[in-house]
């Protein structure tokens, strides 16, 4: 995590970007010790939500241009856990994207919303709202 810390700014979207892929990555400790140690929480809220999005873009065009072979075999996606996000997302439908920020689930569903083939405007725009409130409330707790 040092590594991250010690990039600033750019660390935490990096950092930011891996934990919204399906690689196991945290971003609440990079962005945690970039606030403590000064950096601009507006700054950080900008760059680690852009990051963050960006992330879940990716997991949605890999679902989208893939489909479940990338899931499952591809990026290692347990079937348990491909199976658990797409019963989540066809039994809640395109509103369970209002969960992507959640660990564990968040990340499969964004993907499956690209195989279920999720309308991409309502994706983008749920996605950010959820990403940067989720590095909102962070944020808030810490100051």
């Amino acid at each position: 995590m040092n590594f991250f810390v010690n990039l600033g700014y750019a660390g935490m979207f990096v950092s930011a970007f891996l934990a919204a892929t399906i690689l196991p990555f945290s971003s609440e400790i990079v962005i945690t010790a970039l606030y403590s140690n000064g950096l601009s929480g507006w700054g950080l809220l900008l760059v680690a939500s852009s990051g963050n999005i960006l992330g879940a873009l990716v997991n949605y065009v890999l679902g989208f241009k893939y489909g479940r072979v990338v899931a499952t075999k591809l990026l290692r996606i347990s079937e348990k856990a491909f199976l658990r996000a797409s019963h989540f997302f066809t039994r809640w439908g395109k509103w369970s994207l209002l969960l992507c920020w959640v660990p564990i689930i968040g990340d499969p569903i964004t993907l499956v919303a690209g195989v279920l083939r999720s309308n991409f405007w309502f994706f983008l725009c749920v996605v950010t709202m959820a990403k940067t409130a989720r590095y909102s409330l962070l944020l808030f707790i810490l100051s």
